[in-house]
């Protein structure tokens, strides 16, 4: 089964571009992308996904969006164990450190993660950056 779920939250459009080309990736390599918002996702759903790519911005501090995304994320670390999931979101400022936590929150939970460092990209992705998502959503597709 090569069914991949694409959760995330966007609040100025650059994650969702993210995950667009995501999506494009898995169903250029033969897979099924499905689309959605972090409040239609649950822990019981991760039987009917062979893989999960999670996306969020950086916020404020470097964190996870902390109305939506973060609580739902939170909720579901204790079923990520043996889990395939991948990690993406764009920034503005800092370095990345709102993705290194999250990758070791995922480590630590039991994950199998696709990319041990996510995918971040620097604002509104560019072509090379549209490409690098794209690729991501391929090798879901085929992990």
């Amino acid at each position: 089964m090569n069914k991949i779920a694409i959760v995330f939250w966007s609040g100025t459009g650059n994650t969702e571009t993210m995950a667009n080309c995501i999506a494009e990736g898995v169903r250029a390599a033969g897979g099924e992308a499905e689309l959605m918002g972090p409040e239609d996702f649950s822990a019981g759903q991760f039987t009917s996904y062979s893989a999960v790519a999670f996306g969020c911005p950086a916020m404020g501090s470097e964190v996870l969006e902390e109305m939506e995304f973060e609580p739902m994320f939170a909720g579901l670390e204790g079923a990520l164990s043996g889990k395939r999931i991948a990690l993406f979101g764009s920034y503005g400022w800092g370095d990345g450190q709102w993705m290194r936590d999250w990758c070791a929150r995922c480590d630590s939970a039991g994950a199998y993660l696709l990319d041990e460092n996510g995918l971040m990209l620097n604002e509104t992705p560019d072509p090379s950056g549209e490409d690098a998502c794209k690729e991501l959503g391929r090798r879901l597709a085929a992990w």
